[in-house]
Parts: structure tokens; C-alpha cells; sequence
């Protein structure tokens, strides 16, 4: 297979928290710098999954240490919900807290979130137009407090009293919005600095930088692969460890508990999963899917790789697509 034509990019890598302790992704993150991956960035979640994943630490532990043991790599939650689990005025705290540990390589992700782990406090899951709403008031929200000015505001979701941050970073950190369809891709250039999408639908880009008032917004895409030396194998890993990936629609956001995900994913078979995961050894696939997602306008790629074999596909990248996709 001949390669595509070369084209600046940001190559990133996902630090999955459903997958992964919070040393082992301490570690991860430490081995994705030394290899030359440019950002990280982490899930946070309250649940796997699935229970298989097995794991689901509280990502702003893991970003305190990860401001500790890591130097130059930039890092982003990927993505953070601000309007049930955790009040908007908690998120901008903790934020600003990062991005003072982290000065200037910490991004804020944000989105409207999952079923999966917004119930658990007892509040009602809202349609999706009521938590797009919501988001856009926890977003102002978070921006007027990192002024550090005393913030009192009564709006139609959240009210803050007399609040005020005191520990902030020089800059404040870009705020990243997740979008999978257009009427999201909007509100994100709307209300953010840039953008996070898996889907593969270049109007959804289109969508974003249309309604984006920052030149050159970054555009987050997501690549799921399952390196192995064995294709089935692969294959077989990706189904068990992360068969959430072929479920259609809107499921990965309604469904409420991990097993409800395991009962959904029954209908989920390899073919499916080979379809959403790029299963092998064969790098040329991967460096074929990046360049796609180059030329539907993502400016950043960050790559998860399902299963145990973190290091070997770390290595892999660091000798053979980051030189390739980040030499000048």
C-alpha cells in the first residue's frame, strides 16, 4: 500500500480510565511523552462500561498526578460532564486547579454526558436538548468564575452564590466541546474553543468551524484500534474488552447501568466491531485512517488501544507514524 501525501497533524493518545488502574494510566501517559505523542486524553467516568473494563478512577486524582509525572505532554479530559454528576461551579475549580499544576498544557473537555454515569446522583436524565442547554449555562458559568471575580448568578439550571476562585492559572484553559451530530457540532463552536468528535462525518467539522469564532479551532478525532500480531485475536480482544463500540445510535448515552451495556452488546459481533476497530498488526491501516480523518478537517488524532498491549502499540507509533505524521 502506498501512503497518503503527508500533512501536519497532532498525534494523541487515550488514557482510558475504564480499562486501566490509575497508576497503570500514570504510567501509560509517561511512556506516550517519552515516544513523542503530543496530548493525552483521559475519560471521566463513574462507570465502566461494562464490567469486564473492570475500572473507573476519579480523573481529577489521576490529573494531579499526571501534573506531577509528566513534563511536556498536553492533556485534556476527555470528556468531563458539568451539569448533573458534578455542579459547574466544582468543575471550574477543579479545572483551574489542573491548569495551574499543568500551566498552559491543560485543556477542559466537555459534554452533555452519559446515562451511565450521571444518574447516580437521583436526578431524572434529561433529553438532549435540555442537557445542550444545560451545558451552555454551566460553560458561562465556568468562564465567569475563572475571571476571579466573586460570581452570584440565578439561572434557569444552576445558581451560584458569592463564589469566587482564588487559585487560578495565568491563562485559562481552552474549553473543548464534545459534538457528535450538527446541532452539537454548532452549540460547541458556539460556546467553545474546539472541538471532540468520533464521528466520521466531515459536516459535523463543517458544522463546528461555521459557527466557531476562533481561527485554526483544533478538532479533536478519535481512532480505536486493538494492535495485536494476530488479527483474529485482535479481534477478539475488542469484542471483549470493548464491545460497547458497535452499539448504534443514541444507546451510549441512555443506557443506564453496566450491565444494561452487557445485555446490549449480546447483539454485538466481530464483523461488527471490525468495522469501528482497526484489528492487526498492519500499521499502513492506521496511518490510512488518519490521513482520512486529515482530510475530513480533524487537526488532532488521539488513538485508543483496547486491551493490555499499551506499550507495544506506544512503541510501534513512536517508531513508525509519529515520525511520519509530525516531522516538519
Amino acid at each position: 500500500m502506498s501512503r497518503p501525501s503527508k500533512c501536519n497533524i497532532e498525534i494523541g493518545y487515550a488514557l482510558i480510565g475504564e480499562e486501566h488502574k490509575p497508576e497503570q494510566l500514570v504510567n501509560n501517559a509517561q511512556i506516550a511523552e517519552s515516544a513523542g505523542f503530543k496530548f493525552a486524553l483521559v475519560s471521566d467516568h463513574f462507570h465502566p462500561w461494562i464490567d469486564i473494563q473492570g475500572q473507573s478512577p476519579f480523573v481529577w486524582s489521576v490529573l494531579g498526578a499526571l501534573s506531577q509525572t509528566t513534563k511536556n505532554i498536553q492533556i485534556a479530559t476527555g470528556v468531563t460532564c458539568p451539569i448533573m454528576r458534578y455542579h459547574p461551579a466544582i468543575v471550574a475549580q477543579a479545572a483551574a486547579t489542573v491548569a495551574t499544576m499543568m500551566p498552559n498544557r491543560f485543556s477542559l473537555g466537555l459534554g452533555t454526558g452519559e446515562n451511565l454515569n450521571e444518574h447516580i446522583t437521583g436526578m431524572r436524565w434529561p433529553d438532549y436538548e435540555m442537557r445542550a442547554s444545560m451545558l451552555e449555562e454551566a460553560v458561562k458559568i465556568i468562564r465567569d468564575l475563572w475571571t476571579g471575580e466573586i460570581t452570584t448568578y440565578y439561572g434557569r439550571f444552576y445558581t451560584i452564590d458569592n463564589a469566587r476562585i482564588y487559585t487560578l492559572p495565568e491563562k485559562p484553559p481552552q474549553i473543548l466541546i464534545a459534538a457528535s451530530g450538527k446541532n452539537s457540532a454548532r452549540l460547541a463552536g458556539q460556546i467553545g474553543d474546539g472541538l471532540i468528535t468520533t464521528s466520521e462525518d466531515p459536516d459535523i467539522i463543517a458544522e463546528f468551524k461555521s459557527a466557531s469564532k476562533v481561527k485554526d479551532s483544533p478538532c479533536y478525532g478519535y481512532l480505536s484500534v486493538c494492535y495485536a500480531e494476530d488479527e483474529d485475536k485482535a479481534r477478539k480482544t475488542a469484542l471483549r474488552q470493548w464491545p460497547n463500540a458497535g452499539l448504534p445510535g443514541e444507546l451510549g448515552q441512555e443506557l443506564k447501568t453496566p450491565k444494561h451495556f452487557e445485555q446490549a452488546v449480546q447483539l454485538v459481533n466481530e464483523e461488527t466491531i471490525a468495522k469501528q476497530v482497526i484489528c492487526g498488526n498492519d500499521i499502513e491501516l492506521h496511518i490510512k485512517q488518519i490521513q482520512k480523518s486529515i482530510d475530513r478537517g480533524i487537526n488532532r488524532v488521539y488513538v485508543h488501544q483496547i486491551g493490555p498491549e499499551q506499550e507495544k502499540l506506544l512503541k510501534v507509533y513512536e517508531k513508525e507514524v509519529l515520525p511520519y505524521f509530525h516531522r516538519k
